[in-house]
């Protein structure tokens, strides 16, 4: 029986959001981290907090959009640790616009990240996860993927191509022991909304007391509530779920707000 001690992770989008929050909670719970991001410097410092609560992690920089960064990441994960447990296929961009707004390059940018990364993610580490006969995968998409929104056509096409992806992957390798399941977040106050209300001014208390009314909590989701959902997917907890899409949107999908 391999213990949590002896546990694999590798996470896109690890340097900020849901999945630098992600990295920290697999951290925690003795998950050795393989943390991959655009940023060589945002995961600099998801490595240096994981190593400050006493874990273990590696990083990799690359683009997610090329198949290569992936393969790079899992056999980084291979050579040091010799399996992959886990795979929180997270990195992620939005782009806003009607589809009459879009351009081929919004398409290509959106799909090569918010699709073709999540299957490269998968597609690298399912060898090993076949050999061992045993896996986890929980890939990111969004409420959007089942709710809509307006001005939002590529990223609600890519996230509910997610869903898709996430059922056929499902079906495909469930008789080799691995489950693979989806989350769908409402609205999160991540670095991305961070940075972004910054830059006119409005600093992160601010914008927390903006997102008050959203959804039947009044309030939007922090980074770490939806990183414990997806572990919870992940984990040994979660041992007869597959195909299965959890949405944590604070009740959004059923309010009128």
């Amino acid at each position: 029986m391999i213990n949590e001690e002896q546990k694999v992770v590798v996470i896109t989008g690890a340097g900020a959001g849901i999945g630098r929050a992600c990295a920290l909670r697999f951290a925690r719970d003795h998950y050795k981290v393989l943390a991959v991001d655009l940023s060589e410097n945002a995961v600099a410092q998801t490595s240096q907090s994981i190593k400050e609560l006493g874990g273990e992690c590696a990083g990799i920089s690359g683009d997610i959009a090329i198949e290569d960064t992936s393969q790079v990441a899992c056999d980084a994960a291979l050579s040091h640790w010799g399996r992959i447990d886990v795979v929180i296929a997270n990195a992620g961009i939005q782009t806003g616009g009607t589809l009459l707004d879009t351009s081929e390059e919004d398409w290509d940018s959106v799909l090569g990240i918010n699709l073709k990364g999540v299957a490269y993610s998968c597609k690298a580490a399912l060898p090993s996860m076949i050999e061992q006969g045993k896996g986890a995968i929980v890939m990111v998409s969004s409420i959007n993927a089942t709710a809509g929104a307006a001005d939002m056509a590529i990223y609600d096409a890519s996230k509910s191509a997610v869903l898709g992806l996430m059922r056929s992957l499902a079906i495909d390798n469930g008789k080799h022991g691995i489950r693979v399941n989806a989350i769908c977040p409402g609205n999160t106050l991540t670095d991305f909304h961070i940075n972004r209300m910054a830059e006119q001014g409005i600093d992160h208390e601010q914008l927390r007391s903006m997102t008050k009314g959203y959804a039947l909590l009044d309030r939007a989701a922090e980074p770490v509530e939806i990183a414990n959902a997806i572990y919870f997917l992940a984990s040994d907890e979660a041992s007869f779920i597959t195909g299965h899409t959890l949405v944590a949107d604070g009740g959004y999908s059923i309010s009128s707000k």
